[in-house]
Formats: structure tokens, C-alpha cells, sequence
């Protein structure tokens, strides 16, 4: 029998049974902007439809049931043959499935394409992080191919594919494929061109033979794999089937699975090449120019991931401390509180807009827009930069707005708190992207003058970022000793961005809340420090997801 001392009270309803799409303001109003009035209407319909199972119970046990099963290696079969498989739990088959019915492998092929995708993977991301590796990288795949016409032509029709076809065949024989990525290797890390895989020239015309090792390769399941290795000629970038147009099982030696922080639900390996059959990507000792589109485009999933990722967190924030009170008041009526919340508020949705404004530039970069694909040079590596390292913060701060619930497994805010930091390290860390935004402005200075044409859009518009704008102007105008300073260069070029995009599109009060905190010196080092003179109860219920 139950004592009366065991009944539940003051404490908030999961979060569930909701419009992911239609509760995000910033997200849709990004959308609704960015996409031509005869493609608006039948994307936000799709997204909504997409946004309903992302807030689904469903799919919300999915992400759980992905990240409590870690993948298993089998190098072997029972009778010691070395099969190299991984075996995930089903709800990572059902994650999947679902990301690449939505389209998240398919921007190339449809009217704004990138900003659907885009709102997409930002949505996805908030139900589980992990799936959405192997859906970037497939996604990143299609640029790179197109550096050979033939391969472009044989592949890009299978990973745009929005059906997923698992499981290890011939990559012709199946209606979708997945494509994984290995560049990274013991002695390289970030310097690509340490890399010590050898490639040997085959009979055939454009084919190879590899020799060597990956230190990471990320979802090694997948149909095909782009990899850098040493050629004749130079670095040069290769494709690796799993399986050959003959059946046969390529040698990809899956060594052991790495044991991670977070992204628990997708498979991370260490592989080894001998004697592997792979074919040339562009020519040789072109391998970082070939990879380079590939590169760009999951740098942008980067940002695109960690803005998902402080939604998520700044959604379930806000929902709890609307339904938990303390001290006769619910908490987000609480002074302090609603500032901490304001605050989580403004960064997500400045994360949203900008990453929503990148996508469209892509779109408008692939029908030929050179301006769009100037500003992507110089603004994703800034934007990555700066983006992926407010995710962590947010997501420990917003844990913390849960009290001793958000640490506790079941709210789901430890899996946030430990996928937060990834973005940040995968695709080049810090420092690598501050020094490419560096050599960007040294090298391409239609980038910068894209740049500030952008930024100069907001003008007039509010002190503190023209304020800000002319402090940026003052630093560019003297880059000889800037390398030991690029990450702080790097910082106030994504905050003017933001900023300047927010006077333009965002309401008032998170424009003034923004250029007050992040500009004008009237915020603190942690969140929850913004003036309490701003409008801050209205910034909150902007934010307040409607379950």
C-alpha cells in the first residue's frame, strides 16, 4: 500500500506530444524568410509533419534506446572468418530511416533545398545527435564526388535517395546508400597532410590500392567512405566501397570502437587498410581541394547541430520552470530565474538565425550567386568557431535550470550536456577554424567585403553594433601579428553577424537583449547576467515550447 508521503507534486510533465517545428519562433520565422513564397507553404507543412514526430513519445524513446545500447563490434563470425560489422540496437535503424525519409541526405536536389534541410537537422538533432553523423556526412559526400563527373553521376542519385537500404550489398543494388568519412590519423590529427596512408596505382585507370590506417572513422557501417591518402603525385582523396561491385566484402579492417564522452548511439572506429581496392576523387595531390566541399558542408552541420542542441536544452529549461514552483512562485516568474532564461534564449536563437541564414547562402551559392558563396568562405568557419563553443555552456546552464533533476539520466539533459562539447572538436577544433578564417581574410578578400556588405545591411539600426562593427573595422586594418589573437577575431566576427541579423529580423527585445549582453559590455561572463531593465518576460515566452 502506498503512503500519502509518495504522491508526486510540483514537478513538470515530460515534454512531449508537441510540434518541435511550430513551438521554435526563431526556426520558423527563419524558414518563413528564407524560402520563395512557392516553396514556403509545402516546406513548412513537410517540416511541421517531421516536427510532430520529433516531439513524439516515440521517437523520443527511440534517441534513449540508441544512446543505452552502444554499438557492438564483430570482428569475427563464429567460424573465425573477419566480418568487420557493427551491430546497433533497432531504434538506430528506426533513426535513420526516419532522418533520410525527412530529407536530410537530399538538399541537393530540391527548390531551397538547404534551408529545408537545414530547419531539419536542426530539429533532428534535438531527438538524437548521434544518427545525424552518418546523415551529414552523406549530405557533405555529394559536393566533393562532383570533383569527377562519372562518380558524381553513380553515386549522388544514391545518397540523395530518401529511402535507407541497410545493411552491407553492392552499392548498385540498393535504393539509397550512406557514405562515412576518414581523413583523420595517429600522427596527423588536424594536419591532413601528415597523413601516412599510401595509395598504389592499379591497372585500371583511376583505381588504387591503400595501405594504412584512420584513427577516426565515424559510422563505419556505411556503403562508401571518402578518405585522404598519399599518392604518387600527393595527397589525394579516395572512394572505399564496403562492398565490391562483385559482392565481395572490401578489406576494411574495423580495429576496435572508440569509447566516447557522448554520440554514444553512432559507431566511431579505428580501421585499417591493407591491400584496399579504392577509386581517385579529382586528381592527384588534390585531396584537400577535392574534400574541401565535403568539409564546408559538415562544418555548417556543425552549427547547425549545436543550434539544435541549445534549443532542445533552452525548450526544456524553459518548460520546466514553467510548471515547477518555489518560493510561491512558479520559477519562471521568478526575476532571476526568467534573466537565466532570457539569456539561454537570446544564444539559441542567435545560433538558429545565424545557421538558417548560412543554408540559405548555400542555396543561393549553387544557382551561381558568387557573393552568397564568398560570405559562406569567411562566416562558416567563424560561425563554427563560435557556435559550437557556446553549446556546452548553454547545455550545463540549462541542466542546471532543472536543479537536481536535469542531472539525473532520465531528464535526458546528461546525454545534452555530453554531446554538447562534439561539434566543437569534430570537423577541426578551435583553433583550426579561427587560423581558416584568418587565412580567409589574408587570402580572399572578396570574402570580407562579402562579409561586411552583410553586416553593413544593420547599420543605423542600433549604437551598440555599430559601435561594434567599428571595433571590428579597427582590428582588420592591422593583421601582422594576428595569429596568437584569431580566436578572438574570430569571436566578434560571429557575434557582429549575429547581431546584425537579429536588428534585422528578430523581434526587439531579442536584438536589445543580444547587443546589450553580447556587444555593448552590459553582460557577465555567465548567463543569467543580462540588464533587468529589458524586456526579458517577453524574450522567455518566445522561447516557451507549446507542448
Amino acid at each position: 500500500m502506498t503512503g500519502s508521503t509518495h504522491t508526486v507534486t510540483n514537478q513538470a510533465p515530460p515534454l512531449v506530444g508537441y510540434d518541435v517545428f511550430a513551438a521554435d519562433r526563431a526556426l520558423t520565422d527563419a524558414v518563413g524568410r528564407h524560402l520563395a513564397p512557392d516553396t514556403a507553404d509545402e516546406a513548412r507543412a513537410e517540416l511541421s509533419g517531421l516536427g510532430r514526430s520529433c516531439g513524439s513519445a516515440q521517437a523520443q524513446e527511440w534517441g534513449a534506446q540508441a544512446n543505452a545500447h552502444a554499438p557492438v563490434l564483430h570482428t569475427h563470425d563464429r567460424y573465425g572468418h573477419r566480418v568487420d560489422e557493427v551491430e546497433f540496437h533497432p531504434a538506430w535503424h528506426r533513426l535513420l530511416g526516419k532522418g533520410v525519409a525527412a530529407g536530410l541526405t537530399a538538399a541537393w536536389t530540391r527548390p531551397g533545398g538547404h534551408v529545408r534541410r537545414a530547419a531539419a537537422f536542426l530539429m533532428w538533432t534535438q531527438v538524437e545527435a548521434g544518427n545525424c553523423c552518418p546523415l551529414s556526412m552523406t549530405h557533405a559526400a555529394v559536393p566533393a564526388l562532383r570533383a569527377d563527373p562519372a562518380l558524381a553521376a553513380e553515386w549522388e542519385p544514391r545518397l540523395t535517395s530518401m529511402v535507407y537500404d541497410r545493411g552491407l550489398r553492392p552499392a548498385h543494388l540498393k535504393a539509397g546508400a550512406l557514405f562515412g568519412m576518414g581523413m583523420t590519423e595517429k600522427q596527423g590529427g588536424s594536419d591532413v597532410r601528415a597523413n601516412t596512408t599510401a595509395a598504389r596505382p592499379l591497372a585500371e585507370a583511376g583505381t588504387y590500392e591503400l595501405t594504412g590506417h584512420k584513427w577516426f572513422c565515424s559510422a563505419p557501417m556505411s556503403d562508401g567512405f571518402l578518405v585522404l591518402a598519399q599518392a604518387p603525385e600527393g595527397l589525394t582523396c579516395f572512394l572505399v566501397p564496403r562492398v565490391l561491385a562483385d559482392g565481395t566484402r572490401n578489406v576494411f579492417l574495423i580495429q576496435r570502437l572508440k569509447d566516447k564522452l557522448g554520440n554514444r548511439s553512432n559507431a566511431s572506429a579505428e580501421v585499417e587498410f591493407a591491400g584496399t581496392w579504392a577509386r581517385r576523387v579529382g586528381e592527384e595531390g588534390a585531396g584537400v581541394r577535392t574534400i574541401i566541399g565535403m568539409v564546408a558542408a559538415t562544418r555548417l552541420d556543425c552549427v547547425l547541430g549545436s543550434a539544435g542542441l541549445m534549443r532542445q536544452a533552452v525548450a526544456q529549461a524553459v518548460h520546466h520552470t514553467s510548471h515547477r514552483a518555489a518560493f510561491g512562485a512558479k520559477l519562471v516568474d521568478q526575476p532571476l530565474m526568467r534573466n537565466v532564461l532570457a539569456d539561454l534564449a537570446v544564444e539559441s536563437e542567435a545560433a538558429t538565425t545565424l545557421g538558417l541564414r548560412l543554408a540559405a547562402a548555400c542555396d543561393a551559392a549553387g544557382e551561381g550567386d558568387e557573393g552568397e558563396r564568398a560570405l559562406l568562405r569567411l562566416a562558416v568557419p567563424a560561425a563554427k568557431y563560435w557556435v559550437t563553443k557556446r553549446c556546452a555552456p548553454v547545455a550545463v546552464e540549462a541542466a542546471e535550470c532543472l536543479g537536481g533533476n536535469g542531472y539525473v539520466e532520465e531528464s535526458g539533459m546528461p546525454r545534452l550536456v555530453r554531446e554538447s562539447p562534439l561539434n566543437s572538436v569534430w570537423e577541426g577544433a578551435g583553433n583550426v577554424q579561427a587560423l581558416d578564417v584568418l587565412r580567409a581574410i589574408r587570402r580572399e578578400p572578396a570574402a570580407m567585403d562579402a562579409y561586411l556588405r552583410e553586416v553593413g545591411r544593420a547599420r543605423g539600426a542600433d549604437h551598440r553594433l555599430d559601435a561594434a562593427i567599428r571595433d571590428l573595422l579597427t582590428r582588420l586594418a592591422d593583421l601582422a601579428d594576428a595569429e596568437g589573437g584569431a580566436r578572438r577575431l574570430a569571436e566578434r566576427l560571429a557575434l557582429v553577424l549575429q547581431g546584425a541579423l537579429l536588428v534585422r529580423y528578430a523581434p526587439p527585445e531579442v536584438a536589445d537583449a543580444f547587443c546589450a549582453a553580447r556587444l555593448g559590455g552590459d553582460g557577465g561572463a555567465a548567463f543569467g547576467t543580462l540588464p533587468a531593465t529589458l524586456d526579458l518576460a517577453s524574450v522567455v515566452e518566445r522561447a516557451r515550447p507549446v507542448a
